[in-house]
């Protein structure tokens, strides 16, 4: 066998000979061919060739200065690599990727191109060991078939060395153990393991003719049971395409297949067939694939084969390597099934390699070292790691320093007065306050631990462990020093440890400090010592806690007093400018109106247009002019409400003709305004609000956005007197069913603004009719997010929520321009993922603004509260206004010659005078009106 090998050695090395001077006969000729075009030409090139060359070696130069700042710079390891290997600078490109090896785990292509050039630069050495080396290292990062089958080949290189064979086949195994299992992928690596079998087989088949010795024979039964043994081995595993391997197996063995062969080999079909559709899912699934994995995942752990589990993990890493949740949850499953060492420590190790700056990971290995026996140097180097990684927030590192000290705690032998083990421990706790103070304080601006939790412990474990009570009440004093004594439940966690491990003088002395200092809770505090003297006090003591509290007390109510007529003063102040504002706003709307000259009735329409987009402003939505088929319209509006008080009404006046108007004009607009009231259908129509006053083309673009919803009848957009836009408007479908299909574009966004739809509702027939899309109860599936930067988009924030599960709806909240309030919803498939998500994003910072997260719980919406519309009530002298006072609108625009004080019995509505006792009333037309006047 070694001189089959050497042969085929020699016959390869033969080879590359000739194509080598064939290579150095072609380059003769390509350089005599440029010696002859000339010499400048070739000149030019090599200028041109240095300049690039001198550019690209500062371009490295400037990287390794940037690596020696940041060596944790990924991207700049990755362009220096490239960089190197396009010059060729194969000694530096060596030394640029064993140190991003050491820092980062190298993806698949680079691991490759690395392992490819290694084998190029040691083929002529005959120690092969360097790139056996170079290869375990590549398989610990991420376990990938190619990388496997490339081992797998070049170890068949070195079969001629004695032991070869057994090498081949022993990395040949290990590849089998960790890629065998991959449905796509491991059945390349099933298939060169058996070619391998393969050609060995060939070397111990006998010639044709001759007749094998009993050792022949046992040697070429036993290489046929290896083949055999491969074939039932692979067939039994639920792989792609695994009828070609059946058939295979059929046409190379001599016999039929063993019938618990073909039974495994159904078997494995039919288990084939269940993780098909997960399969199909990834195949057309856009990378990096996470929710197709998470439930491949599921599906696996709910089968239980800890070998498929660890697989799909596997899997789910090389496409997702980043994703710190993946890494938790893959490391937790083998911490609390698995607990193999070497398995779950060389997973952590990767995992705090990929994320380094999660600070969950770096506890969990922590953890997980101290678990399974390590060492204590080893748990302290890893620790020393851990503080270098670059957390991204404060409390990370107060969060792993506690993992830290609570390891050096389990480490101490109380029993004993004094040991290392203990002064190691209050040092590292010296030494946490001092890295808290200068190194995080400095970096984030806080220290992660405003209420001094680590301190806190060290004074208990000072109080329990040591009994050193002086201790623990100076580091509870430091503790009040920091800006804490003003919180009751700190001052309540000093009595309580008094109380457990100290005496009642001590505790007697923290009360009464608590009493003077507390300001959130004080009458907590002060029943507390009340509590405490009635228990252990003497009747002196009584007293003075009385006179004490009741002293502190009276203080607190006062200061309270204060502040609150203080907040009063200063509501009252806002409200009269405001006021101000808005009877200043009317006065020039009155003189702007008053210069128009124009009639009564149109007054009183602008008024009321007027007044509507003053409620517009502080609405929910905009103000819904109904138009219905009980009400009058625009155009009715003009025939029968305009009276001019400017024109002096000419004897025998009848209000019934508007001047300016024959009476053939008037019939014409009737009956114009008849046939659209007509056409108007409010149960197949929707309302419109909120779109911009300077939409281009409105009613064009409603129709293009409604049109998917049905066919659009009609578009009855509300103007101002001038044919201004007003922002909203209806429209109205063939069908009614189209309506709820409109409904679904409520808030869609039109030109940055939201654009509001509700149902078509008459407010007169429907008055407590009320739209509004959202729950107002708990939602456990849903997260409320506040203090969001105005910049994040739903793009941002869909990304930074999807790592914690699955997300149905992301939901901007905005003001009604459409500019951002800094609160979003994000609803996820179920309660648990959103629990998680709280638990996870709280606190986090984005963009450099800290959120809050919390589980949805919406307030009940005040249904009492007298909303921004018109009164439809009588007035009455003493009228209830809205939350934005007396409105326009509520001015009477009855002249004062016409209005009479009526008794408490009388009613005005609508125009309409009755009295209490009296029936219906007959309306007043505008004859009658101007009859009134002309008496006068």
């Amino acid at each position: 066998m070694a001189a089959a090998s050497n042969a085929e050695h020699t016959h390869l090395q033969d080879m590359e000979e000739d194509d080598a001077e064939m290579d150095d006969r072609q380059m003769d000729s390509e350089s005599d061919g440029e010696e002859g075009m000339g010499v400048d030409n070739s000149d030019d090139e090599e200028d041109e060739t240095s300049e690039d060359e001198k550019e690209n070696e500062a371009e490295i130069q400037r990287l390794e200065e940037q690596l020696s700042i940041n060596a944790f710079d990924y991207n700049c390891h990755v362009d220096l690599i490239k960089l190197l290997k396009h010059e060729g600078e194969l000694i530096r490109l060596r030394k640029a990727r064993q140190k991003m090896s050491e820092l980062f785990p190298l993806t698949e292509e680079i691991w490759l191109d690395w392992l490819k050039d290694e084998i190029r630069m040691t083929e002529e050495e005959p120690n092969r060991e360097k790139v056996n080396e170079l290869f375990e290292k590549a398989i610990k990062d991420y376990i990938c078939p190619d990388i496997w089958l490339e081992y797998a080949q070049y170890s068949i290189g070195g079969m001629g060395s004695p032991g070869g064979i057994e090498r081949v086949r022993s990395v040949f195994e290990r590849a089998i153990t960790a890629v065998g299992l991959h449905m796509t992928k491991g059945q390349t690596v099933w298939e060169a393991y058996r070619e391998f079998e393969n050609a060995i087989l060939a070397t111990v088949q006998p010639p044709p003719g001759k007749i094998p010795s009993h050792d022949e024979q046992e040697l070429l039964n036993k290489q046929l049971q290896r083949i055999h043994t491969l074939f039932r081995r692979q067939l039994a595993i639920p792989l792609m395409d695994m009828e070609a391997t059946y058939a295979e197996y059929e046409e190379w063995s001599d016999n039929a297949p063993p019938e618990e062969t073909v039974h495994q080999y159904k078997s494995a079909l039919q288990q084939r067939e269940k993780y098909k559709p997960f399969e199909e899912s990834l195949l057309v699934a856009e990378t990096p694939k996470l929710a197709e994995y998470q439930a491949y995942i599921d599906f696996e752990m709910k089968e239980g084969d800890p070998a498929r589990i660890q697989m799909t993990f596997e899997r789910t890493l090389i496409d997702n390597c980043l994703v710190p949740d993946m890494w938790t949850k893959y490391a937790t499953y083998l911490d609390r099934q698995l607990k193999i060492k070497d398995l779950v420590l060389s997973t952590h190790d990767r995992a705090v390699r990929n994320c380094p700056w999660t600070m969950s990971l770096w506890k969990s290995y922590l953890q997980a070292i101290e678990r399974h026996g390590g060492t204590h140097q080893t748990v302290s180097d890893l620790f020393e790691k851990a503080l270098n990684a670059g957390f991204i927030q404060a409390t990370d590192y107060v969060a792993i320093w506690q993992v830290y000290l609570d390891y050096l705690r389990r480490r101490v032998d109380f029993s004993q007065e004094s040991s290392q083990e203990l002064e190691e421990l209050r040092g590292s706790f010296t030494r946490c306050l001092d890295y808290m103070k200068q190194d995080v304080e400095e970096r984030f601006g806080e220290s992660g631990d405003p209420s001094c939790n680590i301190m806190q412990i060290w004074a208990r474990i000072e109080a329990l462990h040591c009994k050193n009570m002086q201790k623990a009440r100076e580091l509870w004093d430091s503790i009040m020093t920091k800006g804490n004594a003003k919180y009751a439940n700190m001052w309540l966690e000093y009595y309580n440890l008094e109380r457990a491990y100290g005496d009642s003088l001590h505790c007697r002395k923290a009360l009464h400090r608590a009493v003077q200092c507390t300001s959130d809770y004080p009458e907590h505090v002060c029943e507390v010592l009340l509590t405490f003297e009635r228990v252990q006090g003497s009747l002196e003591d009584w007293d003075v806690a009385v006179l004490k509290t009741e002293t502190r007390l009276n203080r607190v109510n006062e200061q309270r007093a204060k502040v609150a007529e203080k907040e009063a003063i200063q509501a009252l102040q806002e409200e009269e400018q405001f006021e101000q504002k808005r009877k200043a706003k009317a006065e020039k709307r009155a003189q702007k109106k008053v210069q128009k000259g124009g009639r009564f009735g149109e007054k009183r329409k602008a008024e009321h247009v007027l007044d509507q987009d003053e409620w517009t402003d502080h609405a929910d939505q905009a103000p819904k002019r109904h138009r219905g088929n009980g009400e009058q319209s625009k155009e009715e509006d003009i025939l029968t409400l305009e009276i001019d008080l400017h024109e002096k009404a000419p004897p025998g006046y009848k209000g019934s003709a508007r001047p300016g108007f024959n009476k053939a004009q008037q019939a014409s607009a009737q009956q114009q305004s008849d046939d659209k009231t007509e056409l108007r259908n409010d149960d197949s129509s929707v309302f419109v609000s909120n779109l911009s006053y300077t939409l281009d083309e409105p009613e064009a673009r409603l129709r293009t956005l409604f049109e998917t919803c049905g066919t659009v009848k009609q578009i009855r957009l509300v103007s101002t007197n001038k044919g201004t836009f007003k922002g909203y408007g209806y429209v109205q479908f063939e069908s009614s069913e189209s309506v709820s299909e409109a409904l679904k574009l409520d808030r869609q966004q039109v030109e940055g603004r939201p654009m509001f739809v509700s149902p078509c509702v008459d407010k007169n027939k429907n008055p407590d009719f009320k739209m509004f899309k959202y729950n107002t109860a708990m939602e456990k599936h849903k997260i409320f997010i506040s203090g969001l930067p105005f910049s994040c988009t739903k793009e941002q924030l869909e990304e930074l929520s999807k790592n914690h599960g699955t997300l149905k709806e992301v939901r901007l909240v905005t003001f009604r321009s459409g500019k951002p309030k800094g609160l979003a919803y994000v609803e996820f498939a179920d309660e648990a993922q959103a629990s998680q998500a709280v638990l996870k994003m709280d606190g986090m910072y984005v963009e450099g603004n800290k959120i809050s997260v919390a589980i949805s719980n919406p307030p009940r919406r005040n249904t009492s509260k007298p909303g921004p519309s018109l009164p439809t009530t009588n007035p009455t002298p003493h009228q209830v206004h809205g939350s934005r006072g007396r409105g326009r609108t509520q001015l009477s625009l009855l002249p004062r010659s016409l209005n009479r004080q009526s008794g408490s019995a009388s009613k005005v509505e609508n125009g309409t005078a009755s009295d209490e006792g009296a029936g219906d009333a007959k309306p007043l037309s505008n004859a009658d009106f101007a009859k009134m006047l002309l008496k006068k």
